[in-house]
């Protein structure tokens, strides 16, 4: 899988890149600012682009606009942002057009070595990953008229774990049901979120957006 890595630190873009060479990775570019990421990227079209949301010159959402253009130029290219701190406007704002082949993780969770490599694969087969920790806060966050309000506690559970790129084994392992327990909670979870049928390939990726739209 090829990637480009951008980031202001030298010492992060470094350690990323033997991290992820010695995962059998191949690093085909870094950029040290967004407008330099854009380039690469179109140069390159690697597999998978990773960015931090705050890049110069602002040091605001560089990265996330850089984001947003590659997906909006080269939708093939899967994108991974990293980010400091929880900004949920920021993951839903990311995710908005479309949550196929994009992630969103603290930089915390680089530390995972496994988790993180994981993540990066997935995003790079057209899944997509929320960092846990934003999916927690999201959960957190309760309205009066919530659609989400008609599932049950296990269903919001089982769609926490959906919003973090989780297959449906994943998923069994994490709560220790079988995997049949879990494909009757998504079943429930497309209906009672009124997710039909006829959208059956993009469901996940709905539910999950529906999700995060409504908390």
């Amino acid at each position: 899988m090829r990637v480009v890595i951008a980031d202001d630190s030298v010492l992060l873009r470094a350690g990323l890149a033997r991290l992820l060479e010695d995962a059998e990775f191949e690093v085909v570019g870094q950029a040290s600012d967004a407008e330099d990421l854009l380039r690469k990227v179109r140069a390159h079209k690697p597999d998978v682009a990773i960015t931090d949301i705050r890049m110069p010159p602002t040091q605001t959402d560089e990265g996330l606009r850089a984001a947003q253009q590659i997906r909006s130029e080269m939708p093939e290219v899967g994108v991974m942002v990293l980010s400091q701190f929880i900004d949920e406007g920021y993951a839903l704002e990311l995710l908005q057009r479309s949550a196929e082949g994009v992630g969103y993780l603290l930089k915390d969770r680089v530390a995972d070595v496994d988790a993180f490599v994981d993540a990066l694969r997935r995003v790079g087969a057209r899944g997509s990953v929320l960092d846990p920790e934003v999916v927690a806060q999201l959960l957190g966050r309760r309205r009066g008229d919530d659609p989400l309000d008609r599932l049950t506690p296990r269903e919001r559970e089982v769609l926490g774990q959906m919003a973090q790129g989780r297959s449906n084994s994943a998923i069994a392992r994490e709560l220790v049901v079988t995997e049949r327990a879990i494909e009757k909670h998504v079943t429930s979870i497309f209906a009672k979120l009124g997710l039909s049928a006829a959208e059956d390939g993009h469901r996940r990726v709905l539910a999950v957006l529906q999700y995060l739209d409504n908390v």
